[in-house]
Formats: C-alpha cells, structure tokens, sequence
C-alpha cells in the first residue's frame, strides 16, 4: 500500500472519495417505472442510508418504496439509489420530482438527484463554510425577489461561517445550486428551516423560519461540541424578500439546543424536536419537544425522562392534531399534543427518521420499518428481498 505524507485538502479528499464511490459502485439503481406515480397505494419516501455500522460503510441517497401487499400488510424496497461521498442528512423534494440532498454537518456537498433518470447535480462548498444539514425551497416571493432567479426558484440552505461560527442561510439557485445571496441566521448552528405556506399574525406567507442550534463551532473541530456555556440556542422568523429579522425566540434553559421543526398547518402550530446538551444529569430528563404560535415558544409539559434527545418531528396522523417525536436514544416514538402536552409513547429500537403519509405514520429504526396509525398500532413492514442490512439516517420525506 502506498501512504501519501503530502496533506490532501479535506474537501479535495472528499471529492475523490465520491468519484471513486460512484465509478466503483456504478450509477444510481433505478426501478422506477415511467408510469410509476400511476401506481395505486405506493409511497415513497426520499432517504439517506448507510450499508451497515461500520465507519467504513457506503453512504446512500435513494428512493424507499412501501408497497400493499396482497395479503394485507405492507412491504418496502430500495426503488432508487446513487452513492455519497460522507453522510447525508436531510432532503427537499422540488415540484419536478427532483430530490435535493444536503450533506450532514459540517457538510461539504450538496446534491440534485432525478431518480428516473439519474440526472446529477453537485455543489461543494467554498473553504470558509460548511453545510448544516438541512434545505428548504424558498416560496415564489424569495424568488422573485433575487434578480435573475428566473423559473428555477431558489433553495435555503443552513450554513457556518467558520471564520466567526455565525449562521448562515444560503440563497442557491435550485438548478444550478450556484449560491446568489446570504442572510445571516442571527445565531449559531442553524440546522432544519421552514418556509411558512400562509401568514401567521404579522408573519408573511413565505416566513423562513429558522432552528439555531446554538452550539459554537470551529473548522478544527468537526463535530467535536465545545464552548457548550456559551450555547445561544433560538427560533428565528426572516423576511421572505430580504431576510430582516421579523422575530427571535428564546427558550429559558440554553443548553437545550433547538434541532428539527414540523409545520402543522390546519392548528398553525410548529412542532420543535430539542437536543439537551447538558454536561450533569439534567440531560436524562430534559424536555425534547416545544411548540411554537408565532408568538412564543411553549416547553414539553409532564414528559418522562427521555435521554433528553429528539431525533425528528413530524406531525401525528390524529384527527386532534398534534407531533410525534422520535427519540432514537429511548427506542420510542413520544407522541404529543398541540399545546405540548406528554400523551405517551410507542416503542420502537433506534428510531430516527419519521413521515406522515395521510392517516399513516411511517417510521425507521434501524433496518425496520414499522407502521402506526396512532400511538397504540404498530404493524412491521416486510423488507423485500432486494434489501439488505442498513442503518436508516435521521430523516425521511415524502416523494410525490
């Protein structure tokens, strides 16, 4: 083996990485059909996967399939994928059925995927900043807004600057993925954003509304957490035509970092899935949910001790409303109501990545797939012989 003593540039090396993933593992396996939206109760779920828990596994985007079963029940398959070159984290379906995937923090790539036709589109990022995870597509007043934006529209993504680790949020054409303009997200760490689809009190419709994480970070130290008593965890509300801060919200512990947002829109209500940083053992029963108004920010109320970590939030498939929170740490699914209220939980090993379909509630644990319709049903999904063992990342969304 031959070693290399000249320093290779990180986001060089990771260049190479996905050249080499890509030409070794060949181009995304495809078995959609070109009449596939045609077929009858199938959902698909955009993911990120690795091959299994090693450090050394492949990482995966790709399209899940969940498929009725004659005999009742449901089973599910890889219907699409394409290689990565480190982790992914969340993804932003676009209306041509194209998939947007951001790298995991501090992330190096972004990428545009058609899954019917393998269409490729990557973006890496410049030395002084890193992705967050996380991408939203701006509403049509964002767009209009940046000269030149054309038809394309444009995608938000959450960044760092790592000169002085103050968030920032990226105005990327959703073709080109060319970045057009940055607003500053008014605080450290921003991570899962929202974009508004109506007017909330003084709020224009197309709010971006942004989770600062809080959690100071430097180039050096990767995902290493440090300075944690300096964490500024909070909500922010930003102008959809030129990101002024319209509002910040605050919750009254800082060491509980604000992560993962999910919109419920018939109650106007933001589900907010927390991640205690605490160094003592306040973390083991610190609150992992809060919800938002537009006006304040309301913390889980009788809520057990839950290892303090909300993996993903989603809205419940319950006629009252209400979230449900995955907490992969717990191996449950803890459901609450619209005012923040504990109702209970539901048992499932290394649950993180969650997706309401309807009246159904898919969630990933590990390899398994289950289905729950409320908080006391479960039933297993099969896995198709064409899925082998993998370990599902943190979030999912729905393909159209």
């Amino acid at each position: 083996m031959t070693v290399l003593s000249t320093p290779i540039p990180r986001r060089a090396l990771l260049r190479g990485l996905g050249a080499s993933a890509m030409g070794a593992l060949g181009l995304a396996e495809l078995s959609f059909a070109k009449d596939a939206g045609s077929m009858a109760g199938v959902t698909r779920l955009a993911a990120v996967w690795r091959d299994g828990p090693s450090a050394m596994a492949q990482d995966w985007a790709g399209v899940l399939e969940v498929l009725p079963q004659a005999s009742g029940g449901h089973a599910w398959r890889i219907a699409a994928r394409t290689p990565l070159p480190t982790r992914g984290h969340g993804v932003q379906t676009l209306p041509d059925g194209q998939l947007v995937f951001a790298a995991r923090r501090p992330g190096d790539w972004l990428l545009r995927w058609q899954p019917q036709t393998d269409a490729l589109q990557w973006a890496w990022m410049q030395e002084d900043r890193c992705f967050n995870g996380h991408v939203s597509l701006a509403a049509p007043t964002t767009a209009q807004a940046q000269a030149g934006a054309g038809r394309s529209g444009i995608l938000f993504t959450t960044e760092t600057d790592l000169e002085d680790s103050q968030g920032c949020i990226g105005l990327r054409d959703a073709v080109s993925l060319e970045k057009r303009a940055e607003w500053r997200s008014h605080g450290m760490d921003p991570h899962e954003l929202l974009v508004l689809p109506a007017a909330l009190g003084p709020l224009p419709a197309g709010t971006l509304v942004v989770a600062n994480g809080g959690i100071p970070t430097q180039s050096e130290t990767g995902r290493s957490k440090k300075w944690l008593d300096a964490m500024d965890p909070s909500l922010v509300a930003l102008h959809p035509a030129d990101g002024r801060l319209l509002g910040q919200w605050k919750l009254p512990d800082p060491r509980l970092s604000i992560r993962h947002l999910a919109w419920d829109a018939t109650r106007q209500r933001l589900g907010i899935a927390l991640q205690a940083e605490h160094d003592d053992e306040r973390r083991h029963s610190a609150p992992i949910f809060a919800v938002w108004d537009g006006q304040r920010l309301q913390l889980a109320q009788d809520q057990p001790p839950l290892a303090g970590y909300g993996g993903s939030v989603e809205c419940a498939p319950l006629a009252q409303g209400g979230f449900v929170v995955s907490c992969p740490k717990s191996d449950c699914m803890a459901w609450f109501d619209a005012q923040a209220r504990y109702l209970g939980s539901s048992p499932q090993g290394d649950v993180c990545p969650v997706a309401r379909d309807g009246a159904r509630l898919w969630a990933g644990g590990g390899h398994a797939v289950a289905e729950r319709t409320s908080r006391s049903s479960d039933q297993a999904v099969t896995a198709l012989d064409t899925v082998t063992g993998l370990m599902f990342d943190n979030h999912w969304r729905l393909v159209g």
